[in-house]
Order: C-alpha cells, then structure tokens, then sequence
C-alpha cells in the first residue's frame, strides 16, 4: 500500500478521549439529552462523592453535596465552554459547594464521623488498636481546625494526588495561594499530630 495516507497525528490518550467525550456530553447535556448529562453524572459521581466525603467526614453530607452540585452543573450547563475539562469544572462546584458547607458549620464540628480504624490483624494487640483510633480521631481533630480553605487545598493534594495546578482551578485560586495552603495546613498537622509521630 505504497499511496495510503498515514495519519501521522500523534494517538490520543485515554485521558484526552474521556475529556473530548466529556466535553461532547456536556454539549448534547446543555442542549437539553438528559442521558448524556446521566453518563456524566455516572462517570464522575464516585470522584467527587470521595472527595466530597473527605472534605465533610461524613458520607450522607457528602452525597448531598454531590447532588446539589449536579443539580448546579445541570442548570449551569450553558456555561460550561469547555475552557478546562468537565471533570475539573465539578470538582470547582463540589469544593465550592463543601467550603460553604464547611463555613456554615464552624466553630463547631462534628467529630463522631471519625468512624473506626480498619480492622486490625489479629496479632495486633488491644492497647495498638487504641492507640491508632487515637490517632484517627486526633487527625480529625487536627483537620477540623484547618480553615475550609486549607482543608480543600490538602485533601486535594495529599489524600486525592491532584496537581497544584488542579487545585488552583478547582478551588479558584493561584497555584502561589494553593502552596502556601499546603504548607500551612502541613505545619498545622504537623504541630497538631506532634504526639503520633
């Protein structure tokens, strides 16, 4: 096949297909497919329940904050223009959404969402498991004094990886802002936790 035309563009990656076909759901979704704006909310609703649910310890908050800010994306479709990726745009509506969570809420935190420690091997000794859910319950505690934002920014960074550039996006700050977020609630944990190290 000497005439064949070679496509000599470079493949596109897993990550790139599933932003284009984000992007081409949000475009059917705006127009009013409500089964494209279905495959999306299937697609992304586990990310954000868990980011939702590190962010407000507690899973029925979490879930409730997922909804309300799909019911937001829904409505706000027209102005999604596909300037970041779908994905990035609903983790910017759900942290949005758990910082005002977070902010009507303190001072006061509710710390009986701590939950136990996963179950511990059998060797492990009584005065072992006390000790780790002392610690569990004392990060809580410690990520409970954090302000919303730092909280956001560290859960985004240390517990789901993203990039400080993501966070940036997501939270609608500078990346600078998201750095130095990270470092203070860092050193906040790190003086709180003191004990545990």
């Amino acid at each position: 096949m000497a005439g064949a035309r070679r496509d000599t563009a470079p493949p596109r990656t897993r990550s790139e297909v599933g932003e284009s076909d984000d992007t081409l759901l949000a475009v059917r979704a705006a127009e009013g497919d409500e089964d494209a704006f279905a495959v999306l909310v299937q697609r992304h609703a586990p990310a954000l329940i868990r980011l939702a649910t590190r962010l407000l310890d507690t899973r029925s908050e979490a879930e409730d904050a997922v909804q309300d800010a799909f019911i937001s994306a829904w409505r706000r479709l027209p102005e999604f223009h596909g300037r970041s990726a779908f994905g990035t745009w609903m983790y910017r509506i759900v942290t949005n959404r758990c910082l005002n969570i977070l902010r009507a809420r303190r001072p006061v935190s509710p710390l009986e969402a701590a939950g136990d420690v996963p179950a511990p091997d059998h060797a492990a000794s009584p005065a072992r498991i006390t000790e780790a859910r002392g610690a569990v319950r004392e990060l809580r505690a410690a990520l409970d004094d954090l302000s919303p934002e730092q909280r956001a920014c560290w859960v985004l960074r240390e517990w789901d990886g993203q990039s400080y550039e993501f966070i940036a996006d997501a939270v609608g700050i500078s990346q600078e802002a998201v750095r130095a977020r990270v470092f203070r609630a860092r050193r906040s944990l790190t003086q709180a936790l003191g004990a545990w190290r």
